[in-house]
Formats: C-alpha cells, sequence, structure tokens
C-alpha cells in the first residue's frame, strides 16, 4: 500500500456508496482488503444538511471520504432541475469538504465531472483547459456546483494544509445504471429505447438531437478502479481526468446499441432537441503518469454487459 493508507486500520465513508459507481467502489475496496468502509444511507443522511453531514462523520469515524454522491441526470433531468442540480450539489460539495476540515480527515476525495469542461474545448479535453470558458448551458448549473469543490480543494490545501484530490470521470455506463427514462444518461436510454420497441414490435424509435455530437464512454468497474488507485497514491490539489480515449458520435452510438440489442427498425433524429455538448473526448495521460490508470474494458464488451445486464433485470420483473 501506497503513502499513508493501510487496509487494515483506515476507515472510509463513501457518500453515494449504494449508487450506480459507489456499489463498484465499496465492493472494490472490499476485495482489496479495506474492511472498515461506512455508506451513509440517504435515509438516515441527507447531505445537503449541515447537521446530517456532521452526524455522518461522527458515525463514520472516518479517516477518508470519498464523495459519490451527486443529484444529476442526462439532458431532459439537467433542464427540468437546474435549481435543485446546483443547490443540492454545491451544498453537498461544500459543507462535506468544510466538516472534513473540521474533523481533521485525513484525505478527501472530491468526484467532479465532465459537465465541468467549457462548451467548446479543444479535443482531446485537457485538464488545463478547464477554465477557459463556461459550461454547456443545459447543464451548466450542475458542472459549475460541482467544479466549485475544485476551487474548494485548492484553496484548503493552500491555506490549511487539508489533503484534497479532483477526479473527472467521463460519461459512466455498465451493469447497474440508472434506466428510468426521466433521468437517464444516453447509453441506458439508448439501450431502453431499443429494447422496448423490440418487446412492442415497433418499426422506428425517436432519439434526441441531430446525432452529430460525440461522447467518450467509461466503464463502470474502470472508474472504481481510477479513484481507488487515486485515493491510494495521488496527494495533489491539481484536477485529473478519469476516463477512455475512445470517441464515438451519438448517430454511431445509436447504431451499435440497436445491433447489439437486436433492433432492426429505423432511427429517427428529433433535432428539435437539444444535443448537448458539440464533442467529449479526454486526454487521459496525466491520470497514467500520476497514478498509473488506464481503462481496460472494450467499449462492445462494456456495451454487451450493459445490454446482457439490463434484458436480464427486465425479464425478472
Amino acid at each position: 500500500m501506497q503513502g499513508e493508507l493501510s487496509k487494515n486500520n483506515q476507515r472510509i465513508m463513501i457518500t453515494g456508496g449504494d449508487g450506480f459507481l459507489g456499489k463498484y467502489v465499496v465492493s472494490k475496496l472490499k476485495g482489496l482488503g479495506y474492511f472498515s468502509v461506512f455508506v451513509p444511507k440517504i435515509e438516515d443522511y441527507d447531505l445537503v444538511k449541515a447537521e446530517d453531514i456532521k452526524r455522518a462523520i461522527s458515525d463514520s469515524r472516518a479517516d477518508i471520504i470519498i464523495h459519490l454522491a451527486a443529484v444529476v441526470g442526462g439532458i431532459g433531468a439537467n433542464r427540468e432541475n437546474p435549481g435543485k442540480f446546483f443547490y443540492d450539489n454545491l451544498m453537498m460539495g461544500a459543507q462535506l469538504m468544510e466538516q472534513a476540515r473540521i474533523n481533521k480527515i485525513k484525505k478527501f476525495v472530491a468526484i467532479g465531472t465532465i459537465c465541468c469542461y467549457p462548451k467548446f474545448t479543444p479535443v482531446p479535453f485537457k485538464e488545463e483547459n478547464l477554465w477557459d470558458g463556461y459550461p454547456e448551458e443545459t447543464n451548466a448549473p450542475y458542472g459549475l456546483a460541482k467544479k466549485m469543490l475544485l476551487v474548494q480543494s485548492q484553496a484548503y490545501r493552500q491555506q490549511y494544509g487539508f489533503n484534497s484530490i479532483f477526479l473527472m470521470p467521463l460519461n459512466l455506463y455498465g451493469p447497474g445504471d440508472n434506466f428510468d427514462e426521466k433521468s437517464s444518461h444516453v447509453i441506458p436510454a439508448l439501450i431502453k429505447k431499443c429494447l422496448d420497441a423490440i418487446d412492442r414490435n415497433d418499426k422506428k424509435i425517436v432519439v434526441w438531437g441531430t446525432g452529430r455530437p460525440t461522447r467518450g464512454f467509461l466503464y463502470v468497474e474502470d472508474c472504481a478502479e481510477a479513484i481507488i488507485l487515486a485515493t491510494e497514491n495521488y496527494n495533489k490539489s491539481d484536477p485529473v481526468n478519469i476516463g477512455s480515449d475512445s470517441e464515438i458520435s451519438i448517430k454511431e452510438l445509436t447504431v451499435l446499441i440497436a445491433k447489439l440489442s437486436g433492433f432492426k427498425g429505423e432511427i429517427v433524429w428529433d433535432a428539435f432537441m437539444p444535443d448537448g455538448q458539440p464533442r467529449r473526448c479526454l486526454d487521459t495521460s496525466m491520470a497514467l503518469r500520476e497514478f498509473g490508470f488506464k481503462a481496460k474494458v472494450g467499449f462492445d464488451d462494456g456495451l454487451k454487459k450493459t445490454i446482457d445486464w439490463y434484458r436480464k433485470i427486465r425479464d425478472q420483473k
């Protein structure tokens, strides 16, 4: 084990540990021999409220906090809830880091988002371009709320010597993702759309936007590995991209998901609906250099695993 962390005596609190990414992080930590992992359940702790944050830290007796919790969704959810997404994420993050500092937590791992980047960022996105413009409008409130964790992290290191890091994962996907049509991201939304169409024998599906924007994606298990590697080995406030080197257009993605899921009908594009950010693709060299992370799961393989998992879950209902 690197640095000051050791598996036997370090207590780790993971906010959002019951969520999509959180379950993978918790499982991997326990598999590596971290036995004291505390997950504050949403029913017991409202992490937007300072008193609940204080109670969670006290109950966990944490040495390390990994802050995964977020109020998040796709383009539709961001358009409908800009105020909530801004306030809840800002208050959660700012108050949690402040209480971590007050309680002398040894390390704070803040999970940001690719939405922190400006709308028009040179591709591939490099950490040095993070402040070169305003984020894409539909997810700017969420992205800026998360970005404030980076400002806080750097300010706290400068003034208090507080050890916090800031990671920016690419769009995640994989088994266990959110398939709710009102709040899901693009991959689960497209998988659900295709499988629903097959069930109903529909001859076409309608997809938002023009299909021209591009995205990169990261398999959730790879992201969990990156977070743990950074927790163990990275101790700077410079932001770090967490992702893969892939880039695919939404049109190509839709065609691929249709093929892998078995949908053979027509794909209709609703160009009146928003596209979101024009391109998203990451430079991941800093993560490799600083803590040895490189994505392992190929995109087609990850999609197949995700589709198979969702098909199995649907069949059980």
